[in-house]
Order: structure tokens, then C-alpha cells, then sequence
């Protein structure tokens, strides 16, 4: 039987970090993810939680135990807590930009093939595309939508890697 030259799903998955998590290697990151995932679909989307107050009530929290902390670090003579410096290069922010600016150009061109540029197969992809999304999405929020995406990508490529290992698996009792 021939042995098939097909990558690992670990190197399609680009053989790192992501891959490590996507496929339960790094159980760790794996169990993080989807319990974090978990806990933030169902205070957000069950719950009914809002967004900006749920950052708003966390970065209130932030200041007021820096604020005690600094307070009671003068009264005891102890360090101050430790605050990274917060500002950005202009270096950085150009950085960005440029790699911004690609993408842009990019999705523009596109645009503009499709409205201006006559590629009548390209129009009916794209609208058929986002007729599809459209419809899709009115069934769910997008946080569900965004939830069922992590499930999906934390336990597809594992059942994929599975199957992969059952087949490529020979027959012991076959006769050759």
C-alpha cells in the first residue's frame, strides 16, 4: 500500500503555538480557551450583559485598586505598584499604518473590480457570499456566531486529525 506524501494537520495548522492549542497539545491553552470563550458568551449573550459596561466596570476596578495600592504603599513605606509606561512610538503607529495601507489597497481594488470592473462572475461570488452571511446571521447574534467559530475550530481539526490516523491505520487482517 502506498503511503500518502499529505502534511500533518500540525503543519497546516502552522506548526506552532496556535496549532499546539487548535489540536489539544498544549491542553492547558486549549482548556483556557474554551472556558474563557464559555464564560464570556454566557455573561454576555445568556446573561445578558452588556459590553461597555462589563470593560467599564473592569477598568474601574483597575484604577481603584491602583489607586489603594499607591495610597497604602506611601502610608507603609512600601514600592509603588508596578505600572508599565503606556506610550506609544510614533514609530510603531507609522509601522501599522503601512501594514494597514496594504490591506486597504487591497480591499479597494477589490471594490472596484467588482462595481466598476464589469466581473459579473466576481459580483455574483461576493453576493452570494454575503446574501449567505446575512441570512445566517439573522439567526444568531455575532457573539454567538463568533462562539460557534471557537468550538468549531477547537474540535474540527482534532476529529479531522482522528479520522486521518484511522485510515491511514493498515488492516491487520487484510490479505496482501
Amino acid at each position: 500500500m502506498a503511503e500518502s506524501h499529505r502534511p500533518s494537520v500540525h503543519l497546516v495548522l502552522g506548526s506552532g503555538a496556535v496549532a499546539d492549542v487548535l489540536l489539544w497539545k498544549n491542553w492547558f491553552g486549549s482548556a483556557a480557551l474554551l472556558i474563557g470563550s464559555t464564560a464570556l458568551w454566557l455573561l454576555f449573550e445568556r446573561a445578558g450583559y452588556n459590553l461597555l459596561s462589563f470593560i467599564s466596570n473592569v477598568l474601574l476596578l483597575l484604577v481603584v485598586i491602583l489607586f489603594f495600592w499607591a495610597k497604602s504603599a506611601l502610608l507603609l513605606n512600601r514600592p509603588l505598584p508596578p505600572v508599565p509606561n503606556l506610550d506609544i512610538s510614533e514609530e510603531s503607529v507609522v509601522k501599522g499604518a503601512d501594514e494597514m495601507l496594504v490591506y486597504v489597497n487591497g480591499a479597494l481594488s477589490i471594490a472596484h473590480d467588482i462595481a466598476i470592473g464589469g466581473n459579473l462572475r466576481l459580483f455574483f461570488q461576493v453576493f452570494l457570499g454575503l446574501w449567505v452571511i446575512s441570512y445566517i446571521g439573522s439567526f444568531f447574534s455575532f457573539l454567538t456566531l463568533a462562539y460557534i467559530g471557537v468550538l468549531l475550530s477547537l474540535s474540527l481539526p482534532v476529529l479531522y486529525q482522528c479520522l486521518l490516523k484511522k485510515i491511514r491505520r493498515p488492516n491487520r487482517f487484510s490479505v496482501s
